[in-house]
């Protein structure tokens, strides 16, 4: 129906993360409405992104110097830990700007349904880190499923023995839910979690 590279572009734009072929076509025809000096800029932009932004060879986060803005930024709380599975939460954590201290990115969760081990998702990198820097917390802020929770669990076994407290995110019944609605796991959390009312 469509020309080629109209079909190309819509195709290039389903490739992201909940595109869906409806938005896909808006996104290509929104480009052709573009300039040549926006489409350039666009081309551009992509471009700097893929060549310049690379993991911090300390945390894992993304970064386009030698390490990131937050392993430079000597005014971090560097005792506390806060490990995440993907660097996107980085960014969440830090548009809230209530957590002050470090950060470790782990690359994805373990699951044995996928075939994901432990030495898959680097955490002998955590280890070394955790031994190395002699943090007091190390804060799980990892995804509240099945997954998370065995990446956790294997997260404290391993760092036993050390000297360090590791705790994870409170989770549970959300504000405004329908508690018929709720999953186990999530109604489980919520009453291992719970706390007084004061």
């Amino acid at each position: 129906m469509y020309p080629e590279s109209i079909r190309n572009l819509i195709e290039a734009f389903q490739s992201f993360p909940g595109i869906g072929e409806k938005t896909a076509e808006r996104m290509a025809f929104s480009i052709l409405d573009f300039d040549d000096e926006k489409v350039n800029l666009l081309g551009e932009n992509l471009k700097q992104a893929k060549e310049k932004i690379h993991p911090c060879p300390i945390c894992n986060t993304l970064t386009e110097d030698e390490t990131c803005f937050i392993c430079q930024n000597e005014q971090r709380d560097r005792q506390t830990l806060c490990v995440v599975e993907d660097p996107k939460i980085v960014f969440l954590f830090e548009k809230l700007g209530t957590y002050k201290g470090l950060y470790h990115v782990i690359s994805g969760l373990i699951s044995p349904l996928e075939d994901v081990n432990p030495e898959d998702i680097g955490l002998e990198k955590l280890l070394e880190r955790v031994k190395k820097e002699k943090f007091h917390e190390i804060i799980l802020a990892l995804k509240p499923s099945v997954e998370g929770e065995i990446t956790a669990l294997y997260i404290k076994k391993i760092l036993e023995g050390m000297k360090v407290e590791v705790s994870r995110l409170a989770s549970g019944v959300p504000i405004g839910a329908d508690m018929e609605y709720i999953d186990s796991l999530t109604l489980e959390r919520a009453l291992e979690d719970r706390k007084k009312i004061s």
